[in-house]
């Protein structure tokens, strides 16, 4: 599956689980995820221990139980495709004009990479496209290998993506090369 697009629907349902998951946090978390997106970094910002970033870091933690909760009674394959597209979202970001943002070592910048997964699919994308929209030292790494622990919790192993990619920090040679 290296270099192939993934399934539409697989894609489609991680990012609208994603937004499920979220929803039930209220208004302020919305708005906060959105101004993460929607911001215009300046030089040296530093967001840390203020809003928007304040509001999504105190949030994360309710949000991944309630994605644990959504995920609960999805079987072991639906868990595996999952997996794999978290996988692919974090190995598309693996690029070195998005650590010179983040920072960190090579945990720090897999776990950064969760928090622009887990913030969902508009913070991603502005991360994507403008890399200075991601945030220095935000980390989620139960993100990193969400779908994948709980179908080991619930099937004994870890999934088998197939894909031929890997998560780990500086692992997409194209995102290095240049």
């Amino acid at each position: 599956m290296k270099g192939q697009r993934l399934p539409a629907e697989d894609e489609k349902r991680f990012w609208d689980l994603v937004e499920a998951a979220w929803a039930p946090l209220g208004a302020e978390v919305d708005q906060a995820r959105r101004a993460l997106a929607h911001r215009t970094p300046a030089p040296d910002e530093d967001l840390h221990g203020k809003p928007p970033l304040a509001v999504v870091e105190a949030a994360l933690k309710r949000f991944l139980d309630n994605l644990a909760s959504i995920s609960e009674e999805l079987p072991a394959d639906e868990l595996a495709n999952l997996d794999r597209v978290v996988e692919s979202r974090l190995y598309d970001i693996d690029r070195a004009d998005i650590h010179a943002v983040t920072d960190g070592s090579d945990d720090g910048f897999l776990y950064a990479r969760g928090f622009i997964v887990a913030l969902g699919h508009d913070f991603y994308t502005a991360v994507a496209e403008n890399p200075k929209k991601a945030v220095l030292d935000a980390e989620c790494e139960e993100m990193c290998y969400f779908f994948a622990h709980l179908h080991r919790e619930r099937h004994g192993a870890f999934p088998k993506t197939g894909s031929g990619i890997s998560r780990e920090s500086f692992s997409n040679t194209a995102g290095w090369s240049g």
